[in-house]
């Protein structure tokens, strides 16, 4: 009864601890054509995948408002978290500009959920 909701949300869990790791860190890796803000925009559209993926019960699906609205708010509040987070971290700074940057990367991804779902029901995929 317990695996469905271990595999939809351990990848949620995970990821989410890889986001603490890494903004644990004084300096991230990221390459260098990579800015500080693409960096939170491009991991956030990750969380928000799996987000969906957890909220909806897998893919491929049509991605209703709720599943939506739910998968951008854990995100946006994770993103949050990890401001305060990083608040503590030495020689990092919390900065509502970094949280924009999550929540844009998590509308993003699930912009991309959205598209997966409309083009999966067409092809019947």
């Amino acid at each position: 009864m317990w695996a469905p909701v271990v595999s939809l949300w351990a990848p949620v869990v995970a990821y989410m601890a890889a986001i603490f790791f890494v903004s644990g860190l004084s300096s991230p890796p990221l390459p260098e054509q990579v800015s500080d803000t693409t960096g939170h925009s491009m991991a956030y559209a990750g969380l928000a995948f799996l987000c969906v993926r957890a909220v909806s019960g897998g893919f491929p699906r049509r991605v209703a408002l709720r599943v939506a609205l739910l998968a951008v708010a854990i995100a946006a509040a994770y993103g949050a978290f990890d401001e305060l987070h990083q608040w503590f971290v030495p020689e990092r700074t919390a900065d509502v500009r970094d949280w924009f940057a999550d929540v844009s990367g998590a509308l993003i991804g699930i912009g991309v959920c959205w598209l997966w779902g409309i083009i999966a029901a067409r092809s019947d995929v």
